[in-house]
């Protein structure tokens, strides 16, 4: 159960007030002609209402890992923050309707199967589950809620993979693709005109996905990786006393041989090296990638677009500034909202057809309303280039032309897609 926040509790009085006005209009009208007035009906209270519930899900994987800096460990309540906020302002809106909302959290370690776990959130009520999962429990997430019809949210996974040949017809993503990532920073590298790129990445899975996405941005956009280095990962300790002095004297030696470039881009989703590339590289160079200038669908120091009303809830309530993967979780649950909102139901047919619809839009403090691509169910959204302090630039960059929207400009395409949702 959520209690109303402060917008709420606010609100109610605002609600009431053409009520007290008609009553005060009639009691002054019976008075001028000689009659008693009569009490005006109470309004009923929120609280009066019979409430509909909408039950959402939450399944996640998470465990608390190294990362090369303490400050890059991810919140133990990552995502699920946005996600409680987000239903405290379902909630606000709701009780005026009759709607309740309530998130149910289920957390697991990786690698463990997800398969029991969903079929009780299913069983008990939840027809949206959002995930923040791998690619592949995403996929089987999808796959199982097909069952029962329901729908899957993908606030985690950034794999293209899930945008085009592992698709699903009820599988939304709010989580950007990692193409999505790559085309906004490529756009604006090529808007500053720094045209010839040096690509280091990884030798993780994950890091040549992003190091593939990257050299797909610069071929669509007219960049130029003029060399390639791949970063090995030996293991042994990310922390050591000494580690500072050895990473300042390896670094600019393993950059050494690159050819002359204009920016230096960096693929280690692993967090293997990246954190150690900025400002100790050979020659002087801006980084970005992973590091860096770094592309998301958040910023915690974003406060354009009525983003400070967010970040301030969001911290009240969480302590902490909101990132990323909080924002794709808020966006998630208040897409849900707001389509109950809109359609005055609880109804999950009504719901559904009505995010899927050209009516639908939702706001997320970022310029302008989004809305889902419906070859592909990725919410079209800007991406928000940052370093550690700071929101640099938001893409799409000026001069990058769509005939439909220019936040096709970002990822797959329709004419691109090799998604088939009819499949």
């Amino acid at each position: 159960m959520f209690e109303l926040d402060r917008l709420g509790r606010g609100l109610l009085p605002l609600a009431l007030a053409p009520l007290t006005a008609i009553a005060l209009t009639l009691s002054a009208a019976a008075q001028g002609t000689g009659q008693e007035a009569k009490p005006a009906a109470p309004a009923a209270s929120p609280a009066e209402k019979t409430m509909r519930t909408i039950r959402i899900g939450y399944l996640r994987s998470y465990e608390r890992t190294l990362a090369l800096s303490v400050l890059d460990i991810p919140p133990e309540d990552i995502g699920v923050a946005g996600a409680k906020v987000a239903i405290k302002d379902n909630d606000t809106t709701g009780s005026f309707m009759g709607q309740k909302f309530e998130l149910d959290v289920v957390t697991l370690k990786p690698g463990d199967d997800i398969a029991a776990p969903l079929r009780k959130l299913l069983d008990d009520g939840a027809h949206y589950v959002v995930t923040d999962l791998s690619a592949d429990d995403t996929l089987k997430a999808a796959d199982l809620a097909a069952e029962t019809g329901a729908i899957i949210f993908n606030a985690g996974a950034e794999d293209d993979r899930l945008r085009n040949d592992d698709c699903r017809n009820n599988m939304l993503h709010t989580a950007p693709s990692r193409s999505m990532l790559t085309d906004g920073l490529a756009q604006y590298l090529m808007w500053k005109q720094w045209r010839n790129w040096a690509l280091v990445e990884g030798s993780h899975e994950k890091d040549k996905l992003f190091a593939e996405a990257l050299k797909r941005s610069a071929t669509k956009f007219g960049g130029r990786i003029v060399a390639e280095k791949v970063f090995e990962d030996r293991g042994g300790a990310r922390a050591t006393d000494s580690g500072q002095a050895l990473v300042q004297r390896q670094i600019p030696v393993f950059l050494q041989d690159l050819p002359d470039h204009d920016v230096l881009l960096v693929a280690d989703e692993s967090e293997v090296f990246g954190t150690y590339i900025p400002w100790r590289t050979w020659i002087p160079r801006p980084v970005a990638g992973t590091a860096g200038l770094v592309p998301g669908s958040w910023h915690p120091a974003s406060e354009q677009w009525g983003g400070a009303q967010i970040q301030n809830r969001f911290e009240d309530a969480s302590g902490r500034r909101m990132e990323s993967k909080d924002m794709q979780a808020w966006t998630a649950v208040r897409t849900i909202g707001e389509a109950a909102s809109r359609t005055n139901s609880v109804d999950p047919e009504k719901i559904d057809a009505f995010i899927r619809s050209d009516d639908f839009t939702v706001a997320a403090f970022k310029g302008q309303r989004l809305t889902f691509r419906d070859w592909d169910w990725q919410l079209r959204q800007p991406v928000l280039l940052g370093t550690e302090d700071s929101v640099v630039s938001a893409s799409p960059q000026e001069g990058f032309l769509h005939q439909v929207s220019e936040l096709d400009t970002l990822g797959f395409d329709r004419p691109e897609t090799t998604c088939q949702l009819d499949k």
